[in-house]
């Protein structure tokens, strides 16, 4: 016979997974809207379903609504990615389209379909009252995962030799902090808003730890399309695997810090983490000390 308690864990599953795929409809509509930016070959289904599960298991409590802001920003994010990882054959296209992605951050009318979504992106968020005050943080923000991408392109084009500390240390390109601060701003609640540099250190450390992750999980597609990655770097698995459970313990001490303040904002940074290594069947933590 089944407890009440296992009766009520699977209703909210059920719910959850109503959340995600609601989201994902949102999320598809959307990127109907910015014509050749998301190809098919590169933007299969399951693309948006991972997005979209991320963030309903993220914040199971939100209605679609309020996640509208954190899907569309990660999928900016991986729009941008391709343009610069697989589009930009020059160290000047990218720095191009660094340039055009700042300018319309600031204000600028969009050139194309990327900036396009951005600026739609930031016209979304200035429905927040508070991001006329909080915008000097999202575009830093923004200049930062600009600017870890360049670098990636630079590492990958020059072949140069980068250490897993130096990898590390470029998780901007990841873009996760990105997005976190976007659904913060958007979602969050006045203390949240209020508290935002003070969040930053734990979702940068869950950004390193998810940084190796997908490199993990995305090894053999990078290997076949000339990615860079850090397991084509030189570095062994196991070492990638160990600075991963040092990631997860740091975060999970910062993250600790946030619950007493703000329980929500830490089960989502948790869950970044939590959900991102189920779904990739990939750890790199010890379950018995999560």
């Amino acid at each position: 016979m089944r407890t009440p308690g296992e009766l009520d864990e699977a209703f909210e599953l059920g719910r959850t997974c109503a959340l995600a795929a609601e989201c994902d409809r949102d999320l598809r509509r959307c990127a109907q809207m910015y014509g050749g930016l998301f190809p098919g070959a590169a933007f299969g289904p399951e693309i948006y379903s991972a997005l979209t599960l991320t963030s309903a298991f993220g914040a199971p409590w939100a209605t679609a609504e309020r996640l509208k802001v954190v899907n569309r920003a990660a999928l900016w994010v991986l729009a941008l990615d391709r343009l610069v990882d697989h589009t930009a054959t020059t160290r000047e296209q990218v720095n191009e389209l660094i340039g055009d992605c700042l300018a319309v951050a600031d204000g600028a009318a969009p050139r194309a379909a990327v900036t396009r979504f951005l600026a739609d992106l930031r016209d979304e968020l200035a429905t927040v009252q508070e991001f006329a005050d909080l915008h000097w943080l999202w575009r830093e923000q923004l200049g930062r995962t600009l600017a870890g991408m360049g670098k990636a392109w630079v590492w990958r084009d020059t072949a140069a030799e980068v250490s897993l500390d130096l990898y590390i240390g470029n998780a901007d390109s990841r873009g996760t902090c990105f997005v976190d601060l976007s659904h913060l701003i958007y979602a969050g609640d006045t203390w949240v808003r209020d508290h935002l540099e003070d969040l930053r250190p734990a979702s940068e450390q869950v950004q390193r730890y998810l940084h190796l992750l997908g490199d993990l999980a995305s090894y053999r597609r990078d290997l076949s399309w000339g990615g860079l990655n850090v397991l084509l770097l030189g570095v062994a698995r196991a070492d990638v695997n160990e600075a991963m459970t040092g990631l997860a313990r740091d975060a999970g001490e910062l993250i600790h810090g946030v619950r007493e303040r703000s329980p929500r904002t830490a089960t989502y940074l948790w869950r970044q983490i939590g959900f991102s290594a189920g779904y990739h069947n990939i750890s790199g933590y010890d379950h018995q000390k999560w």
